[in-house]
């Protein structure tokens, strides 16, 4: 899809730029000289034009539009600690506050000290696979001082960011932006706080997965007659459908095709099918997340993630070094990863998780009254939408119409088509076809706030969250019909997924404010999805559960007006639970 999306340049990865790019600002080199606090004193007393500051980790170098023939430089932390924690402006801020943290001072996240130019060029342009001052400059028109060498970029932000700001602005996501920049301080005590891991826990499961490697590996060789290279789809795919003449056999340029979707459809026929599947979940399990655990464990026996604010397109925060979103959960052997992240000792951890919390935004957006009523009522949504689809009163809805109810409710959300949904829950496409017109003739509104959504983006050529975050829907206006198909599926679930977003983003502010202001001791320390993780001390759990919980479920009342808030009838809910590790707390 990515191929063809740059082949028909529809890939979205960067914002239109003029035709030309602006021209150099005429302006003589830069003169260096050093930072005092004396000009320090002067800036901060100066409310008219902000210090402009980059950071490199080892030097910090300053801009100011009332001396605009010099640069000031300064390798004395002490200056650097003064301003960081004063107004100024920046291209990538949470290395500040890191800096800050590890020198035990607290930065501000109500008030935050700088505005962060990357993160309004992330708001304004989502797609976009790199932020680069210089770029930056040709797309919204400012111009680049070259001349100014090595500190072109830094001589280049005030104007940039003046240029950023106002278009922010024109798009309503002023109050957007403020709430990323809050952020920015939020994941920057994350990641320095990190969180513990069981080394030897791991170790001891990277063992037993080895184990279990070999003997999947032992039972392949055995059923195929021959040792080869499980892991070569090549060599793996002449075996099954070669030698063994296994059907659904589909033979590509390369040899015969091994994915999950191919041997899925083999599972429980064929024992060397069921065995390659586990070899490779074993594998998979070892490498990435073992192995890859291992190698991130820092002196202090924790792991010290690295939240990217500016990397996915609907707005969600992502993680590296490891990749802490993609810990695997659908599998109970993947699930006993959880177990090795731990609380240090005295401590617990609680996890406090949305409650389906994207249907319940579906409801409220799309102001489906069924919808809303079943979810006031308390009633389990997914057997409510079974009844409501196959017809028949709640009690009479079996454990299998609940399982495709619940399928058919993330496939709409997802704009999942009926192929898709037969594929997921095993009946035929007319069936699955016939589910998805039962449930839009039953929540009617759902599926008019779906079509209403996706012409608006058609038009714009964006779509928004209820917060007006921007996501550009290039693809709906390909002449490729799977290319437009996968711009509708956007559109149609980025108001809803994106919204999501931004509400876990505002949980995290509110709930890290509150562990501040009421248990000090407790620290916001993992984000995953939907799931928010806090490490305190045993004795002050019961005064943290009560404030993450609460803060959580509060978003929507403590951000909107009474007049938004009446759009969101249906409450936010979060359970939370307690345990000594993720596994525990989590399971």
């Amino acid at each position: 899809m990515a191929k063809l999306l740059e082949k028909l340049k529809l890939s979205g990865t960067d914002a239109p730029a003029p035709e030309a790019a602006e021209p150099a600002e005429q302006q003589h080199p830069l003169t260096e000289q050093p930072l005092t606090a004396a000009l320090l004193d002067t800036w901060r007393a100066d409310k008219t034009e902000l210090p402009c500051c980059l950071f490199d980790g080892s030097r910090i170098c300053i801009y100011h539009a009332g001396t605009p023939e010099a640069v000031y430089t300064s390798a004395d932390t002490a200056l650097w600690e003064q301003l960081f924690q004063m107004p100024h402006l920046t291209f990538g801020a949470k290395p500040q506050y890191r800096f800050l943290l590890a020198q035990g001072i607290t930065p501000d996240s109500g008030s935050p000290a700088a505005k962060d130019a990357e993160l309004a060029a992330y708001l304004l342009n989502s797609t976009t696979s790199v932020y680069e001052v210089e770029r930056l400059c040709v797309t919204y028109h400012v111009p680049y001082p070259r001349s100014a060498g090595e500190y072109a970029d830094l001589a280049a932000l005030p104007k940039l960011y003046a240029a950023m700001e106002k278009l922010v602005e024109e798009q309503g996501m002023t109050r957007l932006l403020h709430f990323e920049q809050q952020l920015t301080v939020v994941l920057a005590a994350m990641e320095h706080d990190g969180i513990a891991i069981d080394r030897q826990g791991v170790e001891d499961f990277g063992v037993y997965l080895s184990e279990q490697i070999e003997e999947m590996q032992q039972m392949v060789y055995d059923e195929a007659g021959h040792t080869f290279n499980i892991g070569s789809p090549k060599q793996l795919g002449e075996v099954l459908f070669g030698e063994m003449q296994l059907p659904h056999g589909k033979k590509t340029k390369t040899g015969y095709s091994t994915n999950a979707d191919i041997l899925e459809k083999l599972r429980g026929e064929y024992a060397i099918v069921d065995y390659v599947l586990k070899w490779r979940q074993y594998a998979k399990l070892k490498s990435t997340y073992v192995d890859g655990l291992l190698k991130t464990v820092g002196a202090d026996g924790r792991i010290h993630t690295v939240y990217k604010q500016t990397e996915t397109r609907t707005g969600r925060i992502s993680s590296t070094e490891p990749n802490l979103q993609n810990i695997p959960v659908r599998t109970e052997l993947g699930r006993n990863m959880r177990k090795f992240f731990v609380a240090r000792e005295g401590c617990v951890l609680l996890d406090a998780d949305y409650s389906q919390i994207e249907l319940r935004l579906l409801a409220n957006l799309s102001g489906d009254r069924q919808m809303q009523e079943a979810f006031l009522s308390g009633a389990d949504i997914h057997a409510a939408t079974a009844a409501q689809v196959f017809g028949m009163p709640r009690e009479m809805v079996t454990p299998e119409m609940r399982s495709a109810a619940k399928a058919v409710n993330f496939g709409i959300l997802y704009g999942m088509g009926a192929f898709s949904l037969s594929q997921d829950i095993h009946v035929s496409v007319r069936q699955a076809n016939q589910y998805i017109q039962n449930y839009m003739a039953q929540f009617p509104s759902v599926g008019a706030f779906m079509e209403k959504t996706v012409d608006t983006a058609r038009i714009n050529g964006y779509v928004t969250t209820y917060f007006q975050r921007r996501r550009p829907v290039p693809e709906l206006l390909a002449s490729n019909k799977m290319v437009q198909a996968a711009g509708k599926r956007i559109a149609m679930n980025t108001p809803i997924q994106g919204t999501a977003a931004d509400i876990i983003k505002l949980a995290m502010i509110y709930v890290y404010r509150r562990l501040q202001s009421d248990v000090p001791d407790a620290k916001l320390i993992l984000q995953v999805h939907d799931e928010l993780i806090v490490e305190v001390p045993e004795q002050h759990a019961l005064q943290a559960g009560k404030g993450l919980g609460g803060e959580m479920q509060n978003v929507i009342r403590n951000t909107l007006s009474p007049e938004e808030q009446e759009k969101f009838p249906v409450p936010l809910t979060a359970d939370v639970s307690m345990g000594e590790s993720w596994y525990a707390a989590k399971g």
